[in-house]
C-alpha cells in the first residue's frame, strides 16, 4: 500500500499551526465566500456562516496540533466540506423545519471526504470525553487535570497533597469510572471509529 502524498495545501494547515495571520487572513479571503454563499442558500444568514467558518478553523487548529493533520487533498475541498457538515449537523439540530439543503456535487476524491470524517468523528469524540468529564466528582477531576499537566505521578501527588500511591491508585479509579460514563452514553456507539 503506497503512502499518500501530502497536498501542497498544507501550507494553511501549517499556518493555522503557527497562528500566521496572513494564512488566516488567505483563507477567510479565498475559502470563506463560498462557505457562506452555501450557508445563505441553505437557510442561514452571514452571521451564522460566520461562527461556522471560525468553529471549522479552530477544529482544523485543534486537529494539526493534537493529531499532526497531514493534508492529502486540497485545503478548499477539506474546509468546504467540514463546514458544510457543520452547517448541516446545526440545522439537523435545531429541528428547522421545511428547509431546503442545496446539495452541489463535490468531486474533489475522497481524501478531503476521508479527512473531513476523521477529523468531524474527533472532534465529537473529545466532545462526549468532555461531556462525561464534567460527571466525575471535583477530587477525579483535580487528580486527572494535573496529571494531563504534569507528567510525573510523584509530582502529581505532591500538587494536590496526597501520597504517591494514591494518587496512583485514585487516578486507575477515575480513569476507571470515566471510561464506564464515556461507554455508557448513547453516543459512543456512533463515536466508534
Amino acid at each position: 500500500m503506497s503512502q499518500k502524498r501530502i497536498h501542497e495545501d498544507q501550507k494553511y494547515i501549517e499556518g493555522l499551526k503557527q497562528n500566521n495571520s496572513f494564512v488566516i487572513q488567505s483563507i477567510y479571503e479565498k475559502f470563506a465566500p463560498k462557505v457562506v454563499n452555501y450557508i445563505k442558500q441553505n437557510s442561514g444568514d452571514e452571521d451564522k456562516a460566520k461562527d461556522v467558518i471560525q468553529e471549522t478553523i479552530m477544529t482544523i487548529y485543534n486537529q494539526a496540533h493534537e493529531k499532526k493533520l497531514q493534508l492529502t487533498c486540497p485545503f478548499d475541498a477539506y474546509f468546504f466540506l467540514l463546514c458544510k457538515r457543520r452547517w448541516l449537523n446545526y440545522l439537523k439540530k435545531s429541528d428547522t423545519k421545511g428547509v431546503t439543503i442545496n446539495e452541489e456535487l463535490l468531486s474533489d476524491g475522497d481524501d478531503a471526504v476521508a479527512l473531513a470524517f476523521e477529523t468531524t468523528l474527533h472532534e465529537r469524540q473529545h466532545e462526549l470525553f468532555e461531556d462525561m468529564f464534567q460527571k466525575l466528582g471535583q477530587a477525579c477531576k483535580d487528580l486527572l487535570k494535573a496529571t494531563f499537566k504534569i507528567k510525573s505521578m510523584e509530582e502529581v501527588a505532591e500538587s494536590i497533597g496526597v501520597t504517591y500511591a494514591y494518587a496512583r491508585k485514585k487516578k486507575s479509579l477515575c480513569i476507571g469510572q470515566l471510561t464506564k460514563l464515556v461507554q455508557a452514553s448513547p453516543k459512543y456507539q456512533h463515536l466508534k471509529p
